[in-house]
């Protein structure tokens, strides 16, 4: 279990395989940042947070394009759960999802509604326990075959259109949708390490630095150049490097 700390988010991998990891982030040094720039993003999450005193939990679909958060001094610690590619809500499909986000109807300090039933808020050490009864009650399941598709296995026997199915019935989007969101997403880890914009566009299968321009206007909302500087008054949401097959 790897577990990583930067920029005021911890987050870990998972042993389960229903989730991606799991993060939870706070402010650094009691200042928080002016806003949060959420970039696209293929999976979807469970997400808990704390403002003004008050709990919220949210299931939040996979994101298309970059949003920007404006954020305030009551803002308090925020935990994440984000789910693999394949894993869903039975009861809650992914494609209504897309864009948007479900929060519980009734939420207090310690519990929260989902799908007619009441939970225990997770925190960050329990929510792989938490994610177990999901998946015991029958409302996280999962379709391996998605999972297998994306990491770049094609050796099933089930047919393209049929994959396409399964693919967009587990995630809400397509194929290709996904790999396009991971490939601008993988651009920017290389780009935040100072690699040049020519080389990243070779790396990640674009055609060229045009290409790459455009893609990080459409899924991040920050060029390049402003990617290289980092910028007190916006963080970025949570980065990380999936399993997902990023090709041209």
């Amino acid at each position: 279990m790897s577990v990583e700390s930067a920029g005021g988010v911890e987050q870990r991998l998972s042993d389960s395989p229903y989730v991606e990891r799991v993060y939870r982030a706070g402010a650094v040094a009691g200042v928080v940042p002016a806003r949060m720039r959420s970039v696209a993003n293929s999976n979807w999450e469970l997400v808990v947070w704390r403002d003004g005193g008050e709990t919220h939990v949210s299931v939040r679909g996979p994101e298309t394009g970059p949003t920007v958060l404006e954020l305030g001094p009551s803002t308090g610690e925020t935990l994440g759960i984000i789910f693999r590619h394949g894993a869903f809500l039975a009861p809650m499909p992914v494609s209504a999802l897309v864009d948007t986000a479900v929060s519980s109807p009734h939420t207090t300090a310690r519990s929260f509604v989902l799908q007619g039933q009441e939970w225990e808020i997770p925190d960050y050490d329990n929510a792989g326990t938490f994610v177990d009864r999901l998946v015991r009650a029958g409302l996280l399941v999962r379709d391996p075959l998605v999972t297998d598709v994306l990491r770049g296995d094609t050796t099933t026997l089930v047919t393209p259109r049929s994959v396409q199915r399964r693919v967009a019935a587990a995630t809400g989007l397509t194929q290709g949708a996904i790999r396009q969101i991971e490939r601008a997403r993988q651009a920017v880890l290389l780009l935040r390490q100072g690699i040049p914009a020519i080389e990243v566009a070779q790396r990640t299968g674009y055609h060229d630095q045009p290409h790459l321009a455009r893609s990080m206007t459409r899924f991040i909302g920050r060029t390049a150049s402003q990617l290289r500087y980092a910028d007190s008054d916006e963080m970025l949401s949570l980065l990380y490097k999936t399993e997902t097959e990023v090709r041209p």
